[in-house]
């Protein structure tokens, strides 16, 4: 395997143009301070005010955590703290004590379920903590772990398994592309924090599924929901295609998030020695393409569709702020491993559209939904309360695509 070196008049060498990534994500976590309150983080609205009435959400918490702790290994001043307030949370009202693992908020529903979605960000924030150093990461790190492959990691199928009751009862019949992307995430981070390479061979088997057996029959856009025995649900969610988390058929920006982490897997395991199938890059780049055609400007103005149909025809077209940061981190990605000048162009355009567009600078943070006429809209995503995709989309260009954000921005402050 070969990374080569970005040619002098690229983007992701100018000097000017760290700078100005370097700028972006300050502003970003400016923003996102306001989140904090007493028992975690909260959602920010679209000034970036904290919606109390949903108190403090698990997700939003282990999301911040992961990403201040990225700050902290950065040297951003004021990041520790934030970073040790979600490690609090994450250990106390937010946590279950009673039947382990994590609530979805600190004022948990009855009905509310377990998700394998959610865990697996807790344990990408925790493993980032102790890249950071922070006292009470490694405990809830080894709680997360633990969570992880007592619940959700299934041997035999190689995947991990979607939710379940509070009690850990009620297995839900249906296995997610989306919570499974997060897992191969969560386990990139987990093998170079635990300094455990099975966490690398868990990821290869889920890429092989997803997208080597699966995306690779769809033209190359992920499929994102299966029964129990992993066949694909074509149909699942048609009646609710805006779904957050859940839409109706496929995701271009999934794509985009699936090439990328494609690219870390394959450099991770060959900086560690372990063999590679050359299907790794090869459909990182085939997924990529897939989603510059399906998803770009498909219905006559730029912008990313949130889904389209099996047809690849657009279903809600609205823009999400979070597939272009998955776009832009791709395309960097793609660049490094291929050397290839048509990725350097779609990385230079995807900044463009978001700066043209994404960017509130009269409110700070980027607009979380765009409409098909690319104006501010509130229909799939209310408010701006996700730091993590924007942010890590100013961080990832500058790094190697191995070891991991946070063990890569440790070795670069000499922690590591």
């Amino acid at each position: 395997m070969e990374t080569l070196t970005p040619a002098a008049n690229s983007w992701l060498t100018l000097p000017a143009h760290r700078h100005w990534l370097a700028q972006q994500g300050q502003r970003l976590l400016e923003f996102a301070k306001a989140a904090r309150i007493e028992d975690g983080f909260a959602d920010l609205d679209n000034r970036g005010r904290p919606v109390l009435a949903s108190g403090a959400l698990t997700i939003q918490t282990a999301r911040m955590t992961h990403s201040f702790a990225l700050a902290c290994l950065q040297g951003i001043p004021g990041s520790a703290a934030m970073v040790d307030h979600g490690i609090r949370a994450l250990q106390g009202p937010l946590r279950d004590a009673r039947h382990g693992g994590w609530h979805a908020s600190a004022r948990p529903a009855s009905t509310s379920r377990k998700q394998a979605y959610l865990h697996a960000f807790v344990a990408l924030a925790a493993s980032s903590a102790v890249a950071a150093g922070r006292p009470g990461a490694a405990a809830l790190l080894a709680d997360a772990v633990d969570v992880l492959e007592r619940h959700f990691w299934c041997e035999a199928e190689q995947a991990f398994v979607e939710s379940f009751a509070q009690d850990w009862s009620d297995q839900e019949d249906y296995r997610g592309g989306n919570s499974n992307m997060h897992g191969v995430e969560a386990c990139l981070a987990l093998a170079d924090v635990c300094n455990d390479a099975k966490w690398l061979d868990h990821a290869l088997a889920i890429s092989e599924r997803l997208i080597h057996q699966h995306a690779a029959a769809t033209n190359y856009l992920p499929v994102e929901h299966f029964d129990a025995h992993w066949q694909a649900l074509p149909d699942y969610n048609h009646d609710r295609p805006g779904d957050e988390f859940r839409p109706y058929g496929q995701t271009p920006g999934h794509a985009f998030e699936w090439a990328r982490l494609l690219l870390h897997l394959e450099a991770a395991r060959h900086r560690i020695g372990l063999a590679n199938p050359s299907w790794l890059a090869e459909d990182a780049q085939h997924l990529f393409a897939a989603a510059c055609r399906i998803g770009w400007a498909v219905d006559g103005q730029p912008g990313i569709v949130y889904t389209v149909d099996w047809q690849q025809r657009p279903v809600v077209a609205q823009r999400l702020h979070w597939t272009l940061a998955e776009a832009v981190a791709a395309a960097a990605a793609l660049y490094q491993r291929t050397g290839d000048a048509s990725h350097e162009r779609w990385y230079r355009e995807f900044w463009d559209y978001i700066d043209l567009y994404l960017i509130d600078r009269e409110h700070g943070s980027w607009h979380h939904e765009l409409d098909t006429d690319n104006q501010p809209a509130q229909t799939i995503w209310p408010g701006k309360p996700d730091l993590y995709h924007a942010y890590q989309a100013t961080l990832l260009p500058t790094l190697p695509l191995a070891p991991s954000l946070a063990t890569a921005l440790a070795r670069q402050s000499g922690l590591g």
